[in-house]
């Protein structure tokens, strides 16, 4: 049935756990918030329910980052605060998942925090699954034979659908298209961390699409570490063009996004994916990490400062008005003041949208942590942040003036606090207020206030 703002709304069955309940603690990326929500609907899909807090949750899952070491740390932290709770109530189940685990981490895990019952992979639940079968946990159930049955066809009929809590609220939601990564860029743990890159095949993913626009969703992210390789290791009709014309035919979907994309894998083809179908929105994710070559080389990027500027050129001339957002890495070992200069040139050159700025942090098993000194000292790395940033701030401030007295096309999103908010097709986040709920319905916006950050305005 629907509901007043037009979202399908769906009846919570008993499960085979009715009394149960699962708290979800996630960090990092789009991909550990996909691979939360999928977790989350196979444990509904057994029977348990969501809850916001672990004191009354009879499962907890961390799904951990180690892109950086901050990351790492404040994972560490979390789940440090859980020995005491596990020793007030032995029967919780606690679940360590994500980058943390990786694909081998798992033997060191379990010796230094023992507390831990079971241990994931990124985007990969049956460790949990598997442990609740050891357990006995269904035995009780007289609907299916086995426990194995049990869990398995709750798994295999779960259509990736959102998490009770969420249906009929979440507006977008991130869709993984490639799994992984093979490139090994030299500062990267990802590929150490979440396997070789392999694509999901396009009928998986129209699957999990079509069931997230029932459940209410009108925009998906599609996802991959390098976004527009997908389907280099399928057949050679399948890639991320094809891909979004048939995500595009999806009834009820209004915008499609993709992320995160590599400066050697973006194509015309691609290109012109965006430019021609309606829903894909103009807004692409291209990372150039430094803006010097030999800092590029150093980094395994393939790519150098001319052809990355040529690439932005491309881009502007086939998508005009597209938003241009990028990754920037300071501080990598052996980069020089002339080589930081080079980036800051770039930059302020290239004038792209939005720039994610982050100072290098050293991972275990890259090549560069164990080839490379970590050589320049962290407030050197800050003073450099610094400037990139106050350099952001700037173009933003320049770029987002524009808006003003404009009207905009926005997709209301959410409600934080006394304002609604949403997103303009190029990804720029516009709050407003309104009296009525829109969720989920695209609305024009007359942008009255601009930041640097996001634009303000009025409900047309």
């Amino acid at each position: 049935m629907l509901n007043p703002q037009g979202f399908v709304t769906f009846q919570v069955m008993p499960g085979i756990a009715t009394a149960k309940r699962y708290h979800i603690w996630t960090i990092g990326c789009q991909m550990n918030e996909a691979d939360s929500r999928h977790l989350g609907s196979q444990l509904e899909a057994l029977g348990y329910r969501e809850t916001g807090t672990v004191d009354n949750a009879d499962v907890v899952v961390l799904n951990t980052c180690v892109v950086r070491q901050q990351a790492e740390d404040k994972a560490i932290g979390r789940l440090s605060s859980l020995k005491s709770a596990k020793a007030a109530r032995p029967e919780m189940t606690i679940g360590l998942m994500g980058c943390m685990v990786g694909m081998r981490e798992a033997p060191r895990l379990q010796k230094q925090f023992p507390f831990v019952d079971v241990f994931m992979p990124p985007s990969d639940t049956a460790p949990l699954l598997d442990y609740f079968a050891e357990q006995g946990a269904y035995d009780e159930s007289a609907l299916l034979e086995t426990r194995e049955k049990a869990i398995r066809n709750a798994v295999q009929n779960e259509e990736h659908i959102l998490p009770a809590l969420s249906r009929g609220s979440a507006v977008t939601a991130n869709v993984p298209i490639v799994l992984g990564c093979s490139h090994a860029c030299t500062f990267c743990v990802i590929p150490y961390r979440r396997g070789a890159e392999r694509s999901l095949p396009p009928a998986k993913v129209l699957k999990e699409v079509r069931a997230l626009v029932n459940q209410g969703v009108r925009e998906v992210m599609l996802l991959g570490q390098i976004v527009d390789r997908y389907g280099t290791d399928l057949d050679e009709q399948t890639n991320l063009a094809n891909l979004l014309r048939q995500v595009s035919e999806v009834d009820g979907l209004k915008r499609i996004r993709f992320l995160t994309s590599h400066p050697n894998w973006m194509t015309d083809g691609l290109l012109d994916a965006v430019a021609e179908l309606d829903k894909v929105c103009p807004h692409i994710e291209v990372p150039v990490q430094a803006g010097n070559d030999e800092v590029l080389e150093r980094m395994r990027r393939g790519y150098t400062n001319r052809e990355y500027r040529d690439l932005i050129g491309r881009i502007r001339k086939r998508v005009p008005g597209a938003t241009i957002n990028t990754d920037i890495i300071v501080g990598f070992p052996g980069e020089t003041e002339a080589q930081f200069q080079d980036t800051v040139d770039l930059m302020r050159d290239l004038r792209l949208d939005k720039h994610h700025i982050a100072k290098y942090s050293e991972r275990p098993k890259t090549i560069a942590a164990r080839q490379m000194p970590d050589d320049i000292t962290e407030d050197e790395k800050e003073r450099r942040r610094k400037i990139l940033d106050d350099i952001q701030t700037e173009i933003l401030t320049e770029r987002n003036t524009r808006y003003l007295g404009t009207t905009v096309e926005i997709l209301v999103e959410d409600q934080q606090k006394s304002r609604w908010r949403g997103r303009t097709p190029d990804n720029r986040l516009v709050f407003f207020e309104l009296d009525e709920n829109h969720c989920g319905s695209l609305a024009n916006i007359r942008i009255t206030r601009t930041g640097p950050y996001s634009l303000f305005g009025e409900f047309e």
